[in-house]
């Protein structure tokens, strides 16, 4: 009897090293996975990408290096999009062109990273925003985590917006786009198999959309911030330590789901340290507040906007909070990650 081989496993199956190493591996994974997945026109592979004249232009870069790499709501792909598309937005702009590496682990299943990019590539299209360049690599088992990603995004300024941390003003409000907490309990609760998947949905989504809907109120849009690491305290901090105003929030009027109040109390989390992926914090002229949150909660990303506070000249560069019961506390920097591998 003739013996029989074995019948190799084919090798697209996994990532392997070659995959990265440029050659005949590197061109099949690009040519049947990624560049199909991310909507990447027919045409030659340049080393760099041309853009059309930007007039004000506005460049953000991050790194992504969430785990796991899917949850309720979203994943690193999409992610990776809408993270880095909110930057641009929280300095006015609105995306023109993403830049996008992968560094990937020896070994990732390819159908995982199949379903990441075409994720990517979707959330790109829907934000309007082509992925015009990119890169790579292939590391060893061990040397990473399964899949990192890095965006670069280029902008367009809307000329009418120049928000910035450094304009905030006493007697400023303080309005806050919607929920808070979702995406930092929806990531932990996949990753420690928690049980709160059911309920928690991450709020990861763009909002370039909502900025230019506040375009109208030009000056008046002091400052935009997305509080992702850190949360919510994070980002007011900054804020006040750049702009040397103070801050008073409201506790019984922050916008609180449910199940997150519930997964925080559980785990002994403080929601205000809890990241968020799709809401923003905007400061504007107290007299104009009302017509700010009007115009927000007209918008699908800002239908549950809410004024939480409002900015002063008493305690400069620190936050208070006004506790539901009548006292005060100073919320404080985070001084490290309550949740690690959340964006």
């Amino acid at each position: 009897m003739t013996p029989q081989c074995t019948t190799p496993r084919h090798e697209d199956e996994r990532v392997l090293l070659g995959h990265g190493a440029g050659g005949r591996l590197t061109a099949e994974l690009l040519d049947a996975l990624l560049l199909p997945a991310i909507g990447a026109p027919a045409g030659p592979l340049e080393d760099a990408a041309t853009l059309p004249p930007i007039g004000l232009p506005v460049i953000s870069t991050d790194s992504f290096v969430v785990s796991p790499l899917s949850f309720p709501g979203g994943d690193i792909g999409s992610l990776a999009v809408h993270g880095t598309v909110n930057d641009l937005a929280m300095r006015g702009a609105q995306p023109v062109a993403l830049a996008v590496s992968l560094i990937i682990e020896e070994g990732l299943p390819l159908a995982e990273l199949r379903s990441v990019v075409e994720s990517l590539g979707k959330a790109a299209a829907e934000a309007e925003v082509p992925v015009v360049t990119g890169d790579t690599k292939v590391v060893g088992r061990g040397a990473a985590d399964r899949l990192f990603i890095t965006t670069t995004g280029i902008g367009r300024r809307i000329p009418a917006l120049h928000p910035s941390a450094a304009r905030a003003q006493p007697h400023d409000a303080i309005l806050l786009s919607g929920p808070i907490g979702l995406h930092g309990t929806a990531v932990l609760s996949t990753r420690e198999g928690l049980g709160f998947e059911a309920d928690i949905t991450s709020d990861s989504r763009p909002l370039h959309r909502l900025v230019k809907a506040l375009a109208c109120f030009a000056d008046d849009l002091h400052t935009l911030r997305d509080p992702t690491r850190g949360g919510l305290a994070a980002t007011l901090n900054e804020i006040a330590e750049a702009s040397g105003t103070g801050a008073e929030i409201d506790e019984s009027a922050l916008p609180v789901p449910g199940p997150v109040a519930a997964a925080c109390d559980l785990l002994g989390l403080d929601l205000l340290h809890v990241a968020n992926e799709g809401c923003l914090v905007a400061y504007v002229p107290e007299a104009r507040a009302d017509d700010v949150l009007h115009t927000m909660r007209r918008a699908p990303e800002g239908a549950s906007a809410v004024r939480i506070g409002r900015t002063t000249a008493v305690h400069p560069r620190r936050v208070d909070l006004l506790t539901r019961v009548g006292s005060r506390r100073v919320v404080d920097m985070p001084l490290g990650e309550q949740l690690p591998r959340i964006c």
